[in-house]
């Protein structure tokens, strides 16, 4: 497909557009999954087990940073491609110069805030008096850089959106490359150690930004910034933010559940119990990366069918989608199932940490073959701007399941009830999103507009 077309996306073959979309938006989003797991693993062989744990206590932090990126990304994204559905280049315009507008003004105010109060909020987090070193060193540095990562990860967002997938692949794939060459240089060469590790994430953001805004700023593009359009309109801003919000809240409670696993790790297993969930937590985004990836691929295709009133191209999208995504999380499961002790012993060679996570991982993937399902129906209803819905959806897993499950399991089986609460979750948000997905399809059938 001609990417200067985007309008290909309404009478091009929908498996041809899912792949054409989807496979740049995998490889983009799992090169940007790389990020976290080379800095685990220069990390953990570079600096140490303690390293690992002190990373694993900003997991937190990373997920409200998350959070307020796509609070702004994921709402301009879906907005722009509705638009684009509807041929309103003027409106993807004021769309596009919003979101830069309010991705720069989230990084001043989260960043500044963060990094003023950082001790007291990795305390929280569940920082001990030997990880809190480490996982300060890193954040400094992390929230030092957030108006890069933020702009980068918004225009890439819309890049995608308004029809140049490989383009915002190849943002991704600059930026990991320069994080691939200058992490070991830092963390090993000049012995900057964990901080390291942060500065080089930071230096290749800041090549990502310069990318996308260079694409951006073409004269010759219908799509592109101006200057009238980056003034906040008061409608696109409730848009943004109410779309926004699904995946906000998504992140969101996903803090405050890895709060509370850090602190129940703690309790139940110590500092290397922290460490053991750190390195499965990178284990699974990779998978969950790939699925957000094929949902990212699947989303310009939904939006722009759907703003075009073709619902039989959205069907058949969605269909695709969730047949794809529960065979990567099954991969996942087989994997991470198999050799359990091997893929853990990428990140540390501390035998007692290899163990642990081992041993954790397997139960922690037990129902993870559904999870691919269940993320792309949930990402559905955010293609659609089905807001409340995605909303609703959003906070199955981590509130409605995961939380009480949090709660209860490791009163009756410690530190094994921590691990188990995560399979049990992902199968009732799984039957949730079925359900909510079965609702929708009788509505539409009924006549009902949504």
């Amino acid at each position: 497909m001609n990417e200067n077309n985007p309008h290909l996306m309404g009478t091009e073959p929908v498996g041809k557009l899912l792949l054409q979309y989807s496979i740049p938006a995998i490889i983009g989003m799992t090169i940007v999954s790389l990020y976290n797991i080379i800095d685990s693993i220069f990390i953990g062989h570079g600096v140490g087990a303690m390293a690992i744990a002190g990373l694993a206590i900003t997991f937190p932090m990373m997920n409200l940073t998350a959070a307020f990126g796509n609070l702004v990304s994921a709402g301009g994204s879906t907005i722009s491609s509705i638009r684009l559905g509807q041929k309103d280049i003027e409106g993807v315009n004021k769309v596009l110069g919003n979101t830069l507008t309010l991705c720069i003004v989230h990084a001043i105010v989260f960043g500044g805030l963060s990094f003023l109060f950082l001790d007291y909020i990795l305390r929280f987090f569940g920082a001990s008096s030997e990880t809190l070193p480490y996982a300060r060193d890193f954040m400094q540095v992390i929230l030092l850089g957030t108006p890069f990562a933020y702009v980068m990860i918004g225009m890439n967002y819309v890049m995608r959106a308004t029809g140049h997938p490989k383009k915002a692949m190849l943002t991704s794939m600059a930026s990991v490359l320069v994080n691939v060459v200058l992490a070991p240089l830092f963390i090993f060469h000049f012995h900057w150690g964990i901080r390291g590790a942060a500065l080089a994430t930071i230096c290749a953001q800041f090549i990502g930004m310069l990318w996308v805004l260079n694409h951006f700023l073409g004269k010759k593009r219908d799509i592109r910034l101006r200057r009238h359009c980056l003034r906040l309109e008061r409608r696109i801003v409730g848009d943004i933010y109410s779309i926004g919000m699904a995946p906000f809240l998504m992140n969101v409670t996903a803090c405050v559940i890895v709060i509370l696993i850090n602190n129940t790790l703690q309790r139940h297993g110590g500092d290397l119990a922290i460490g053991s969930y750190g390195i499965i937590n990178r284990l699974l985004m990779l998978y969950l990366m790939i699925v957000m990836g094929l949902t990212m691929g699947m989303q310009p295709i939904v939006g722009y069918n759907f703003g075009a009133r073709k619902p039989e191209r959205v069907k058949q999208t969605l269909r695709l989608a969730i047949i794809a995504g529960v065979c990567i999380t099954t991969s996942g499961f087989v994997i991470c199932e198999a050799f359990p002790h091997a893929v853990s012993a990428i990140f540390t060679s501390d035998d007692t940490l290899i163990d642990m996570a081992a041993h954790g991982l397997r139960l922690c993937v037990a129902m993870f073959p559904v999870v691919g399902a269940q993320v792309v129906i949930g990402n559905f209803f955010q293609s659609i701007g089905l807001a409340k819905t995605s909303l609703f959806m959003s906070l199955t897993r981590q509130l409605i399941f995961l939380l009480p499950c949090l709660l209860v399991f490791p009163l009756w089986w410690g530190l094994d009830g921590v691990w188990l609460s995560l399979p049990v979750s992902d199968l009732l948000a799984f039957l949730t999103a079925v359900a909510a997905l079965w609702w929708y399809i009788r509505r539409q059938r009924g006549g009902a507009t949504a």
